[in-house]
């Protein structure tokens, strides 16, 4: 490895979940911040959730803050099992839970002034439940495959933003193309870009490495034990149909 090559982590000591697990208390800032974050990352999957039972958008926005809310005071947290802390799983319960007694939890939600403890985008998650289909299948197969495009989306996300400040966005948009553009090849690219093709091929070589290891970090967040990462990517290939 070069001595300017940062040294990829394929453990992590402590992730996101783990301490939100091992710090229940509300008043406990890094975990309060480890769930917010968490939190974050899922609301896609749980609004698509709500609407898969049938809710308006308008009623599934409302629903999903409401949850957001219950599970950023810290008033689910006891729902959480320690040993088999896989926290999409932990959410997915606790929102089944929630919605199973949700009308006056959302009405008093309402009532307390709508404070969204979680930024949505209702207008462009109705634009992507059209194009995937309100309907995919079992409907925790339908949850779970609605999470795994997030963390890959999140993932693309980040190769996008080191890419912008590496000044090398020209290159990621030639080898990672979105949107249904087709991949040249690397001679091309290099031509286009004053690359050599052996250059390129390194810079994709490297992209597809830097992929890989971001759906890894993205992941390893969202497990109590950093054990279970191996297992959450092969979940996620698996309902992703790869």
């Amino acid at each position: 490895m070069d001595e300017g090559t940062p040294m990829v982590r394929r453990e992590f000591l402590t992730t996101q979940w783990s301490v939100v697990l091992q710090a229940r208390n509300p008043r406990e800032s890094q975990a309060a911040g480890a769930l917010e974050t968490l939190c974050r990352s899922y609301w896609f999957p749980l609004y698509a959730h709500v609407r898969r039972q049938g809710q308006s958008p308008a009623d599934a926005q409302d629903t999903t803050q409401a949850f957001f809310a219950r599970v950023l005071e810290r008033r689910t947290l006891e729902l959480a099992d320690r040993e088999r802390g896989r926290f999409r799983s932990f959410l997915l319960a606790s929102l089944r839970h929630f919605m199973a007694d949700e009308r006056d939890r959302v009405t008093a939600w309402k009532r307390g002034g709508r404070v969204q403890h979680v930024p949505l985008d209702p207008t462009a998650a109705e634009c992507q439940l059209e194009q995937e289909g309100l309907a995919q299948g079992p409907d925790e197969l339908g949850y779970d495959r609605a999470w795994a495009r997030s963390v890959l989306e999140r993932v693309r996300e980040r190769l996008r933003t080191e890419a912008d400040a590496g000044s090398r966005r020209a290159l990621y948009d030639a080898l990672h193309p979105e949107g249904g553009s087709e991949l040249e090849s690397y001679e091309v690219i290099g031509s286009r870009l004053g690359m050599s093709e052996g250059a390129v091929k390194l810079a994709a070589f490297r992209l597809r490495q830097r992929y890989r290891d971001l759906i890894r970090e993205e992941v390893a967040q969202t497990v109590a034990d950093p054990g279970e990462v191996d297992d959450e990517i092969r979940h996620l290939l698996r309902v992703l149909g790869g």
